[in-house]
């Protein structure tokens, strides 16, 4: 059924996926700013994007939604759609100029709107531009400037919108302001356009992203840390979930890292240090999986999630559930190594690490270069990783013990696409498996 997902593990039917556009070109004039990891071209991202679109069809047969197709189809074929879209935007719409000259432009939106493609919409949505106006003398002597306000160049990492459990769709509220709005673009296309109710609605002060959040058939696991806050848990332990324990994972302080000066970007999400390829076996960089501290939380016979007295660690958790582990290196952590899709049980799609690790350890170079007290001791530890890798010659998915788990890993090169901080699990949000 669409929108209700029991476990990672089994079989993919469908994802929704955003081909990145004009946002990401504005995304690439100030990375830092809109939260990528680096530069990288543009071309070459939409590219690969292609790619990791035409696989999941045409090699597993998975539904591939388009985001920006469905919700310009939705309104062509609707008209009651295309008004709520044409409101959406009427509403956050900003205008700077004289009262006279604003009210002109109000009214020129709403003579024209009729005329504009549906395409025109959603791409205002997109870059929410203020619009200035400042009129001289003369015939059309007008001094126009538009100015997008904080594009949402994140927009192609579909998980973190949203989660999807149990008993539904869960609409997250983004921690960062360049984040902030995306939701309410995945909502509408919920809700309006695939006529999919939503389960709960995340509310101030919560913030949670999706990439946070793992079902496991009778429990899931939640990351808490810079990205997800204590309300966004309260809220989600509130709601009536068929999981029999959810487990609380608090972001690990990583040990290679002063802990005066944290770098959360660097495990940001659950899911950038640990995922799911089967029913019996998981992948994580053990030494932030012994860092991570655990609460669980069981549902008592009245439906509510009561706090276990004693916590513990993500790889005693894990472990005491049955999962064995395939560990990855520091280096293959941060190349986004758990990062890979499951498709179905033991069989997963995955970023082809060693094609993006010179990009990482480049990156990392130049912080340690800049802070070597922050990033000296990271920097040395993923130098011993490459080698070991290196002379190995196992850089993930290319691991021993992933052909002995019984695992099937089908490789992606997400060179450039890595770049803007995720992989293929973050470049998706699945809506249907089963």
């Amino acid at each position: 059924m669409d929108g209700k997902i029991r476990a990672e593990w089994e079989p993919l039917k469908k994802v929704v996926m955003r081909l990145p556009g004009i946002e990401m070109f504005f995304g690439l004039m100030e990375p830092y700013g809109s939260l990528y990891e680096r530069a990288f071209s543009q071309i070459e991202a939409r590219n690969e994007h292609k790619q990791l679109q035409h696989i999941l069809r045409h090699e597993f047969n998975v539904e591939v939604l388009s985001l920006e197709d469905t919700i310009v189809d939705g309104c062509q074929n609707n008209p009651q759609i295309r008004q709520k879209l044409v409101k959406m935007l009427k509403d956050t719409r900003s205008y700077k100029g004289k009262p006279l000259d604003i009210e002109m432009a109000v009214k020129e939106f709403d003579d024209d709107a009729q005329y504009l493609d549906s395409k025109h919409f959603f791409n205002a949505l997109l870059l929410d531009p203020v619009i200035s106006i400042d009129t001289e003398k003369g015939a059309r002597n007008i001094h126009l400037n538009i100015t997008d306000r904080q594009p949402l160049a994140n927009l192609y990492f579909m998980r973190d919108q949203q989660f999807v459990c149990d008993q539904g769709i869960v609409l997250c509220r983004m921690a960062k302001p360049a984040r902030r709005r995306e939701p309410e673009i995945t909502k509408f296309l919920f809700e309006e356009v695939l006529g999919i109710p939503l389960l709960y609605e995340m509310e101030e002060p919560a913030t949670i992203e999706g990439g946070e959040f793992i079902p496991m058939g009778d429990f899931a696991l939640i990351g808490i840390g810079d990205r997800t806050n204590r309300d966004a848990i309260n809220q989600l332990l509130s709601l009536k979930l068929g999981y029999k324990e959810i487990a609380v994972v608090h972001q690990a302080i990583h040990p290679l890292i002063p802990s005066n000066e944290p770098d959360p970007m660097i495990n940001m999400h659950l899911d950038t240090y640990f995922n799911v390829c089967s029913s019996k076996v998981v992948v994580g960089c053990e030494l932030l999986l012994k860092c991570a501290q655990v609460e669980i939380f069981h549902k008592n016979d009245k439906g509510k999630y009561i706090k276990a007295q004693a916590d513990t660690t993500l790889h005693e958790y894990i472990t005491k559930k049955g999962f064995k582990i395939i560990n990855i290196t520091t280096l293959e952590q941060m190349s986004y190594a758990s990062n890979f899709l499951c498709i179905k049980d033991s069989q997963i799609l995955a970023i082809e690490v060693e094609r993006v690790v010179p990009n990482v350890i480049k990156g990392i170079e130049a912080s340690a270069k800049r802070d070597p007290k922050r990033y000296g001791k990271l920097l040395e530890q993923i130098k011993k990783d490459y080698t070991y890798l290196k002379d190995e010659g196992q850089f993930f998915p290319h691991k021993k013990e992933i052909y002995q788990l019984g695992i099937d890993a089908y490789p992606i090169v997400l060179e450039n696409l890595t770049g803007g901080y995720g992989g293929a699990h973050c470049m998706t949000c699945a809506l249907n498996r089963g």
